[in-house]
């Protein structure tokens, strides 16, 4: 019986999360973890067979599903299971710092599988060499040591195997609960997906971004962010699905916690990446698999990269709720959608993600949870539709 206290404490954690306060959370969390802590010690001691059990049934049994060591490091968010919704806790976390990371979306076999794939289409990468087509002022802090960034489109058009994938993040059971929470039901990808590529003293990006713009410090409505009645409201959300593991002091994304909150224009010498400011500016510690969400009203942008023994790789997708657009890649192609060869291999939730902007309650679909695969079409009565069809 002792080997399935786990599964229990792992269902009692998820009641607690999604019907009592974030203190009293945190208190009996704590109180279970300790007593779980005590059990598996007891059952580590034990014989082989009893940790073997208690390895397979534990939910802390795998790095995917550890326990955030400190709630308010939201680097350190996870997710036990897969909920309906974000948690209290994930949504007063990206609320604060305007981004959190999620943990082990896709595994190390999804991960190779991505890299394999990029490093048969390299060739097509186009690094930005160029001086109009640099992303940090030379002698900045951001800028690096010489080479340009490289940039790798066209992931979601290599077939069927290759973008794979690539084509799962658009409804990953993992990310529909933080797209929904965030977005709202029928959102869409915005912008065309690419992989960033640095290698070793390849330059980062000036800090970008803001709902109060870094140049102009003018408020800035097509990346505005709100949160009204316990609901978040993002009009452009960054996902960024760390192909490598970036440590502490690599370089690669960083973020102004909390600037989608701002009100005063960042100082220029702070865009750049000063010292003086590097305080402010939070390079999160990830591990290839993991998914930084952010709104793209806060303040972000990317340092150089240093380890000689690894490169940065990340594909960065954009998303928007179901009625606003950025970008107008949707409608630019043949047939006047995205690009034909993104649609094949992809299931009802997938192609939902790529329909054009316009409101939820218009026969739009929306991705059916937990399974993420199938789609239910939001409507109007068919008199109210008759109607129209009458008039216009």
């Amino acid at each position: 019986v002792l080997p399935l206290f786990p599964r229990f404490v792992s269902l009692l954690q998820q009641l607690m999360r999604r019907f009592c306060s974030l203190s009293l959370f945190y208190t009996t969390s704590r109180v279970v973890e300790a007593f779980n802590n005590n059990l598996s010690q007891y059952l580590h001691a034990s014989s082989p067979p009893a940790r073997a059990l208690f390895s397979t049934l534990s939910p802390t049994s795998s790095p995917a599903t550890a326990k955030p060591s400190h709630p308010t490091d939201p680097e350190r968010i996870n997710m036990d299971g897969i909920p309906d919704e974000m948690t209290d806790a994930q949504k007063y976390l990206f609320d604060l710092n305007g981004y959190i990371v999620v943990r082990g979306v896709l595994t190390e076999d999804e991960v190779r599988e991505a890299n394999a794939a990029i490093d048969n289409h390299l060739d097509d990468a186009v690094e930005r060499s160029d001086s109009e087509l640099r992303n940090a002022s030379p002698d900045s802090p951001l800028y690096g040591t010489g080479p340009g960034r490289q940039d790798l489109g066209r992931v979601m058009e290599w077939g069927r195997v290759e973008s794979r994938i690539f084509k799962s993040i658009l409804a990953h059971p993992k990310l529909v609960p933080f797209f929904h929470s965030i977005l709202g039901k029928g959102y869409r990808m915005d912008h065309l997906p690419f992989v960033i590529r640095q290698i070793k003293g390849s330059e980062g990006f000036s800090l970008h971004g803001g709902t109060i713009d870094c140049s102009s410090g003018r408020y800035n409505p097509h990346l505005a962010y709100s949160c009204v009645q316990n609901h978040i409201h993002c009009s452009l959300l960054g996902c960024n699905v760390m192909l490598s593991d970036h440590n502490a002091g690599d370089g690669g994304f960083c973020v102004v916690p909390g600037s989608h909150k701002a009100n005063f224009k960042m100082p220029s010498e702070m865009v750049e990446g000063d010292e003086a400011y590097a305080e402010f500016i939070q390079q999160p510690v990830t591990k290839a698999g993991d998914v930084v969400l952010f709104s793209e009203g806060t303040v972000h942008g990317a340092k150089a990269w240093t380890p000689d023994e690894h490169e940065r790789r990340a594909c960065l997708y954009r998303f928007a709720p179901a009625n606003m657009s950025y970008g107008r890649s949707y409608f630019g192609h043949e047939e006047g959608g995205w690009p034909p060869a993104m649609y094949d291999d992809l299931d009802d939730a997938q192609r939902a993600v790529l329909e054009p902007p316009y409101a939820n309650r218009l026969d739009r679909p929306n991705i059916i949870q937990p399974d993420c695969e199938k789609v239910e079409i939001t409507t109007r009565s068919n008199r109210k539709k008759e109607h129209d069809q009458q008039v216009f």
